[in-house]
């Protein structure tokens, strides 16, 4: 039996996760209080026989400033039974929530008293704070449509293989900023660059003549045995603490050669050494 809480900010993209679950099998109730979780657990989950073995539930600001801090408690004792428990938070940054309020026309559940979007934006983000900083899985939105959003929940939340930890191998730029979703961040940026060859700067870290050309440089086989290094060593310590999730970052300056190279070359290494790793590359284009 598992569990799936799903919260985020207003405009993140929980529904589409909701529907996604649903889609994939999983019995799904929209804003539950807080309050009637153990209630809810009891008659689905504990009931014998249990009536799903697949559930997930959405709980965020709506359910109410005092509901969302007794969320805390309430997962601690549910986690002390027998069935799997998991927390997914969606995020996005202001800028790109203020803009799909925007186009939907849509009022933020915290602005109904009067405050500005930004501020029930930002009020938002304290109330959930907590249930941020414990989430198992964090998915940051802001570059994602729908479709895409739709395809992550299914290769993180939803893996097929059995594997014990779900690893997730993502390219970025640091001149697009910092991914938020991450939680481990190797920066390749020390390494020979393609974009100062002409006949290189239009193509991507999956091309071969960029993979000849990084492969002809001993640092980058150096900094790749490093990462993979670090983790092969620690990788298995994570699993032992039951870690569902893992999203591993690899930067260059604007995310289309080196980073895209090294995290093909670094999951595809995972994938052969038994790991359920996927790869990303988020400024692709």
């Amino acid at each position: 039996m598992k569990l799936v809480i799903v919260s985020g900010l207003s405009g993140s993209g929980k529904t589409v996760a909701l529907h996604t679950l649903e889609d994939a099998g999983y019995f799904c109730v929209d804003n539950l209080p807080v309050a009637l979780l153990p209630e809810f657990i009891d008659t689905t989950i504990l009931r014998t026989p249990a009536f799903y073995d697949l559930i997930a539930v959405a709980i965020d600001a709506r359910s109410g400033v005092d509901d969302v801090h007794q969320l805390d408690d309430a997962v601690k004792q549910i986690r002390q039974l027998k069935f799997t428990t998991e927390i997914l938070f969606l995020t996005s940054d202001t800028k790109k929530l203020v803009s799909r309020f925007s186009e939907t026309r849509r009022k933020h559940p915290l602005s109904r008293s009067g405050l500005p979007l930004v501020e029930a934006i930002n009020l938002e983000q304290n109330l959930l704070q907590n249930i941020y900083s414990n989430a198992d899985l964090i998915i940051d939105t802001t570059n994602l449509n729908v479709h895409q959003l739709r395809g992550k929940i299914v290769q993180r939340l939803l893996p097929d293989t059995g594997a014990e930890i779900a690893i997730l191998v993502q390219s970025f730029g640091f001149k697009h900023s910092l991914p938020n979703d991450t939680d481990f961040v190797f920066d390749v940026r020390c390494l020979p660059n393609p974009h100062w060859e002409n006949a290189l700067r239009p193509l991507t870290g999956k091309d071969q003549a960029v993979v000849e050309y990084l492969e002809g440089y001993a640092e980058v086989d150096a900094m790749y045995e490093s990462i993979i290094g670090f983790l092969k060593t620690w990788l298995p310590s994570f699993v032992r603490e039951n870690r569902s999730y893992m999203t591993i970052s690899i930067g260059c300056t604007g995310g289309q050669h080196r980073s895209v190279y090294m995290a093909e070359k670094i999951a595809n290494t995972l994938q052969q050494s038994s790991y359920h790793a996927s790869v990303h590359h988020r400024d692709l284009t």
